[in-house]
């Protein structure tokens, strides 16, 4: 039988979705990466996902950088005229932590995911092995 996915798991993903559509076009999609990212962040701790207080912190990263680059946009932007590129490091944050949230997620992809503390991984290995010689 197959298990239907519950709504937390589902919540993740539309986040992770959310989280890749909105890098199509960074500044207009900042808006999209930052929901995205929320939602998956409290899908993580609503799930209690031992990455969780990873995505908080990109999470934070993310709405710490998205900030700055509305506030910087609201003067003018960077360049002749405008405020100094050092101003751009404040911006940093956001394309830093998307990195690291999809970095993240292709880690959780290919990860084993952990047993639980009762069973032994060589015990389920011995009831396969049981039940296949019945």
């Amino acid at each position: 039988m197959k298990k239907k996915p519950t709504f937390l798991k589902v919540l993740f993903i539309i986040g992770v979705v959310a989280l890749i559509i909105g890098a199509l076009d960074p500044l207009e999609g900042s808006v999209v990466i930052t929901a995205g990212s929320i939602i998956m962040t409290i899908a993580a701790f609503l799930k209690r996902d031992r990455h969780k207080k990873l995505f908080l912190t990109f999470s934070v990263l993310i709405i710490v950088g998205v900030f700055f680059l509305f506030y910087f946009s609201s003067f003018g932007g960077f360049g002749k005229g405008a405020l100094s590129w050092w101003w751009g490091i404040l911006v940093l944050p956001y394309p830093l932590a998307w990195l690291a949230s999809i970095v993240l997620l292709i880690v959780r992809a290919f990860k084993k995911p952990k047993l639980p503390l009762n069973q032994n991984p060589d015990d389920s290995n011995k009831e396969d092995s049981v039940d296949q010689a019945k």
